[in-house]
C-alpha cells in the first residue's frame, strides 16, 4: 500500500509518530510504522513563516555561516559565527529546548497545541536561550570580573559547540554568554526549526529601564552629575529578527519581528 501524508500549513511542530490501523470486522491490529518530525516550512505559501525569495530563504534559513557585528560605532568588528543549524543531533536539542521551557512544564497540553505559531515558538526559545529564569536555559550571562574558570564569552565562534556542551552536561546553562552569543545561538535554533531568522547590530545602544522610552540623567543644583539612574548605554547590542506573519497585528505588521534572549530583565 502507498500513501501520502498532506499536513496542514499551521500544524504543530514537533516529532510525530506514525502507527497503521487495521480493521477487519470485529478484529483490529496496530502496527508502529515509525516516526517524523514535522517543521515550520518557509516553502509553503500557506505557512506562517513563507517567505517568497528564494535568494533570502537560502539566507536566512539555510546558511550556516554568518557575520555577526560587535565592538563600538568608530570601530566596527566583523566576527565569524559558524550557526551549524544541520549538524547532527542539533534537531533533537531543538525540540527537547521547547519541552525543557517553563511554557511546557506549566501546562505541556496548552504549550503543544500552540507549537504551530512562530510568535508562541519565538517566545519559548528566547526565553530558554538564557539560563536567568531556573528554566535549564542554554547560557547564563557574565559582563565583568573573571573568566577564568569557565568561558570568555569571546572565544566563543559558534553555536554548535554550546548547544551539545549543554546537552552534555544535562541542560546546565553553558557558562558564559553575551549579547551576540545569546543571539547565535537563538539564530541557530529558530533556523533549525524552520523560522527564517537574522541578526541585528545596534550601536551606542540605549537600555531603558523605567519604560518611558528615554535615558534619563540626574544633576543636584550646581550642575554636579548624580548616579542615580539605572538607565544606561552601550557601545553595541545584538538581537534577532525573524520573519513571520502577524495575524494578530494585522498585514502592515508582517514580516520581520524582533525576538532578544539577551536576559537584561524579564519580560512579560
Amino acid at each position: 500500500i502507498n500513501f501520502t501524508i498532506s499536513s496542514p500549513a499551521n500544524a504543530v511542530i514537533g516529532r510525530y509518530n506514525l502507527t497503521l490501523l487495521v480493521i477487519s470486522g470485529n478484529k483490529i491490529f496496530s502496527r508502529f510504522l515509525g516516526q517524523f518530525v514535522l517543521l515550520f516550512n518557509p516553502w509553503c505559501s500557506g505557512d506562517a513563516v513563507y517567505m517568497a525569495n528564494e535568494n533570502e530563504r537560502q539566507e536566512y534559513v539555510l546558511n550556516e555561516n554568518g557575520i555577526i557585528f560587535v565592538g563600538n560605532a568608530k570601530y566596527i568588528e566583523a566576527r565569524g559565527w559558524y550557526y551549524g543549524q544541520f549538524q547532527d543531533q542539533l534537531l533533537n536539542i531543538c525540540l527537547t529546548m521547547l519541552d525543557l521551557s517553563l511554557y511546557y512544564r506549566q501546562d505541556a497540553a496548552i504549550d503543544v497545541s500552540r507549537r504551530g505559531d512562530p510568535k508562541y515558538v519565538g517566545r519559548v526559545i528566547s526565553s530558554m536561550i538564557n539560563g536567568n529564569d531556573n528554566d535549564n536555559g542554554v547560557l547564563l550571562g557574565k559582563w565583568q570580573g573573571s573568566f577564568h574558570s569557565h568561558e570568555n564569552p569571546s572565544r566563543w565562534d559558534g553555536s554548535v559547540v554550546i548547544l551539545q556542551k549543554w546537552r552534555q552536561d544535562n541542560y546546565k546553562p553553558v557558562q558564559y554568554g553575551q549579547c551576540w552569543v545569546f543571539a547565535g545561538v537563538m539564530c541557530t535554533v529558530l533556523r533549525c526549526l524552520g523560522i527564517p531568522t537574522r541578526l541585528v547590530s545596534n550601536f551606542n545602544s540605549a537600555h531603558d529601564v523605567d519604560r518611558n522610552l528615554s535615558i534619563d540623567k540626574y544633576y543636584d543644583s550646581s550642575g554636579k552629575s548624580l548616579n542615580i539612574s539605572k538607565d544606561s548605554t552601550w557601545d553595541y547590542h545584538v538581537w534577532n529578527e525573524s520573519w513571520f506573519i502577524r495575524p494578530d497585528l494585522g498585514t502592515p505588521y508582517n514580516g520581520w519581528q524582533v525576538l532578544d534572549a539577551t536576559p537584561q530583565e524579564q519580560s512579560k
